[in-house]
């Protein structure tokens, strides 16, 4: 039963997988990075560390239960682009090549991004899009893109930017909001739980700049609300009804462009179900699972399976 597992150190999340090819099932598990109270997010310098003192405890558990290893993956840099680096992820590389060094299993490398959209796919049933040509919208604190997905001999999947957020990105935007109604970072889960309180709807009109949106003006909206007094859980609605309905141009503009083909949702915001269901309005799109949509090191697990079966035809 060859086996594989996957590291990704993300700046939000320290987390390991381990994907049986026998069998299709996988084994993950995953800690956040702790965030002192009212703020947003952590320098990477603080990333790095935590993830050094986190990895052993997230991943020694699956690693010990190993057979029959083959290859390891690991998230060395956020997306497939020239200068795209961030620190954090070191700690995920640097124990993927010890690992791969002591064990004599294959490494490969992969980027955070394709990372999320392999489990994704993974989650959704439909692994087999990765030999077809599809749209895939990472959406998450430090990004929110919509790509044009290729089958790729060397990377699996080659995520071409198409459009994406000109300034604030989704994942901000819902942090910022939250913290800003008294919620704790990550904000999203609590986010959504306010917003499901609320009755009221709301006439929304996307910010776009031709195929590229703006989210900007969406924090001082809400900020606007707050300070009139409006209540929490129509601030929490308005908040995450303007992303979905921004995500929903957006999907707009990429049928446009590259045809009817496949649109594939991933990243920790995608998890939200008012968000999701304003898409599903409209589309028959693909949304990864709750557990899948956030940081997680399933899709480089699954990376390494595949680039792992491709060098042994």
């Amino acid at each position: 039963m060859p086996e594989f597992l996957g590291l990704d150190t993300s700046n939000y999340t320290t987390s390991a997988a381990v994907y049986d090819s026998d069998t299709g099932k996988v084994k993950h598990k995953r800690k956040l990075l702790p965030v002192k109270a009212g703020q947003a997010g952590l320098r990477q310098s603080d990333a790095l560390f935590h993830h050094v003192n986190q990895l052993s405890e997230v991943s020694c558990g699956l690693i010990s239960e190993l057979r029959a290893l083959k290859g390891i993956g690991v998230s060395a840099f956020p997306r497939f682009a020239e200068g795209s680096y961030m620190p954090c992820f070191l700690a995920g590389k640097t124990a993927g090549e010890l690992l791969s060094a002591m064990s004599g299993a294959d490494l490969f490398y992969t980027s955070h991004q394709t990372g999320h959209i392999m489990a994704a796919l993974y989650s959704c049933g439909n692994s087999d899009l990765m030999n077809h040509d599809f749209i895939a919208f990472h959406v998450s604190g430090g990004t929110t893109e919509c790509l044009y997905c290729q089958p790729d001999d060397e990377k699996i999947i080659n995520a071409q930017l198409f459009s994406s957020s000109l300034d604030l990105k989704a994942g901000q935007a819902v942090d910022r909001v939250g913290l800003m109604l008294g919620l704790d970072f990550p904000c999203g889960a609590e986010l959504e739980k306010l917003a499901e309180k609320s009755g009221s709807e709301f006439k929304i009109k996307p910010s776009m700049r031709g195929k590229d949106c703006s989210l900007s003006g969406l924090e001082n909206m809400c900020k606007k609300m707050n300070e009139n007094g409006a209540e929490a859980c129509d601030t929490a609605k308005f908040c995450l009804s303007f992303i979905g309905e921004t995500l929903l141009k957006m999907t707009d503009e990429a049928i446009k462009a590259l045809g009817n083909i496949p649109v594939v949702f991933a990243g920790g915001v995608m998890s939200d179900i008012l968000i999701r269901d304003i898409i599903r309005k409209k589309y028959n799109a693909y949304f990864a699972e709750p557990e899948y949509s956030c940081d997680n090191a399933v899709g480089t697990a699954l990376i390494a399976a595949e680039k792992y079966r491709r060098q042994n035809l």
